[in-house]
């Protein structure tokens, strides 16, 4: 689900700029408001490897989480703190678990819950109490109750970037109904099934009463995204060791504006990818992109001192496709900059 070069490059000086990470000095006053949102399925469902973290690597990130290190909030107040432009601690992170299967009530909400650690439920309405493996309704209802947050999540999990408007409209329509039938109000934070977006889709979620809405690319939430395409790092087996957890929820952003192309479901593939990085970040220079289907970094052309411009030799293959854009700093920390295409099938 990353970048090959990337995650390796990252499990390999992961364990070393830890140590540095630990120590590190605090953020200069002029660093944005920003945070990480991490995103779960599966709890200790082996058959589903891909959208699944074992019970020993969920309970070493509670242990993790929990260490005094980080502020865990609820992604409500994330979001609030993002759109108004509120301050928010160094190394703060929000926990997301997409499709409500049965393993969050069985297994996440208990050992969440004893550790005192906030998290939302992103819900596709059509699915509890219809497949064994989701929460049933009631099971959601006492997670609502109890001050877990769920989120909107639409309706089928759909391929909803690659639907027609209409059948988008009639999606969310149908899950807004079914959330105020189940639990009396609609969720006003939306996930994208799979974290596919087209600019289409995005205008119809924020034309909603949607304060926010989270696809599924790496990077870091910072004051002045895009509100409707905010990025989560995504946790598995494969990628849901300690030491990835750590690189993780201790980056920090790469804010930046004018980002081509605006549209994330491509037209001409391999796109133009550019963007400004808005701030003056020391060491910018040692940026990096990595492009999922690219076995060695792409060619960046820097124009002036804050625009970036990438440039892939081969087009991106049909599907979701992903770039990632690091650098690391002094600190031994991580600036980490995503975007996920999607890719029309011919």
């Amino acid at each position: 689900m990353r970048s090959i070069v990337l995650l390796y490059l990252a499990q390999i000086i992961a364990v070393t700029a830890f140590a540095a990470i630990s120590f590190a000095p605090q953020l200069q006053a002029a660093e944005r408001p920003h945070a990480v949102t991490l995103m779960y399925h599966r709890f200790g469902e082996a058959d589903y490897p891909s959208t699944n973290v074992t019970l020993d690597q969920f309970d070493a990130h509670i242990v993790e989480l929990t260490s005094g290190s980080y502020n865990v909030v609820p992604l409500s107040m994330l979001v609030d703190a993002l759109v108004n432009n509120h301050a928010l601690p160094d190394r703060t992170v929000a926990i997301t678990i997409d499709d409500a299967y049965a393993s969050v009530y069985h297994q996440a909400w208990p050992r969440l819950k004893k550790a005192g650690l906030p998290f939302t439920v992103f819900v596709s309405t059509d699915q509890p109490g219809r497949q064994r493996n989701y929460m049933s309704w009631d099971q959601i209802r006492e997670l609502a109750a109890d001050g877990v947050e769920i989120g909107h999540h639409g309706a089928a999990h759909a391929h909803m970037a690659s639907i027609s408007d209409e059948r988008i409209a009639a999606d969310l329509a149908r899950s807004d109904a079914k959330f105020s039938e189940a639990l009396g109000r609609i969720p006003n934070i939306f996930a994208y099934p799979y974290g596919e977006v087209s600019a289409a889709l995005k205008d119809q979620v924020a034309k909603r009463d949607i304060i926010a809405a989270f696809g599924q690319h790496s990077g870091v939430v910072v004051a002045g995204n895009d509100r409707y395409y905010l990025p989560r790092f995504a946790i598995n087996e494969n990628y849901g060791g300690l030491e990835r957890l750590r690189l993780a929820i201790n980056a920090l952003p790469i804010p930046v504006s004018e980002i081509a192309p605006i549209d994330t479901k491509l037209g001409p593939n391999p796109p133009a990818y550019g963007f400004t990085v808005s701030d003056r970040i020391a060491g910018i220079g040692r940026l990096a992109c990595f492009a999922s289907h690219l076995p060695t970094p792409v060619r960046i052309e820097r124009l002036g001192s804050q625009r970036f411009e990438v440039r892939f030799d081969q087009p991106f293959p049909p599907g979701r496709a992903r770039i990632n854009c690091t650098m690391r700093t002094k600190d031994g920390r991580w600036r980490w900059l995503g975007r996920q295409f999607l890719v029309p099938k011919s």
